[in-house]
This record gives C-alpha cells, structure tokens and sequence, in this order.
C-alpha cells in the first residue's frame, strides 16, 4: 500500500439492528475477522435495515473496508482526542435560568 493510495477490501458481515425498550442499536460484526483501524471508513452493501420497535434484525451482508493512508491514520490519531474532548464539553444540570 503506498502512502496516498487507499486499499479496498470486501469482507462478508453480520448486521444486528435491535429497536427495542432495553437495547437500540446497530453493530456490524466482520466474519472474516477483519479489524477496523482509525481512519477507516465502512459502508455495508444493501437496503437499509428497518426494525419496528421490539424487534431484533440479523442479516448476513457484505461490507467494503476502504483503509485510511498512513498519513490519515495517524491525523486521526492525534485529532481524535480533541474530538472527544468536545463531547465532554457539556452537562446536564438542574440550573435555572432567570
């Protein structure tokens, strides 16, 4: 892989999508054991999943990793912690406001 060229790689998936009272999310398991690394991008081929409330989807799908450059990968590593550090910038109090 060089250094500004992104290498693709298609991989079988599992997708679990769950809309119910005790758990709502979305987790995509790789079959082949294929690792995410930061900067990666993931997009799962297929109609978007839809469960009604109280219903849990699992659908066998295919994915297509695109791998960040060495370049990418290491801006994302010493950008990410700035990024969550936005996130803890707020709070949920009791305060009233005059």
């Amino acid at each position: 892989m060089g250094i500004f060229k992104k290498a693709k790689e298609t991989v079988p998936c599992t997708v679990e999508v769950s809309h119910r009272f005790e758990s709502l999310h979305a987790h995509v398991r790789f079959d082949n054991g294929a690792v995410v690394h930061p900067g990666d991008e993931v997009l799962v081929h297929g109609a978007p999943i839809m469960a009604a409330y109280g219903e849990v989807i699992v659908e066998r799908r295919t994915a297509t990793i695109t791998r960040a450059t060495p370049i990418e990968r290491w801006w994302t590593r010493a950008t990410g912690d700035l990024g969550f550090m936005e996130l803890c910038e707020f709070s949920f109090s009791e305060e009233l406001m005059a």
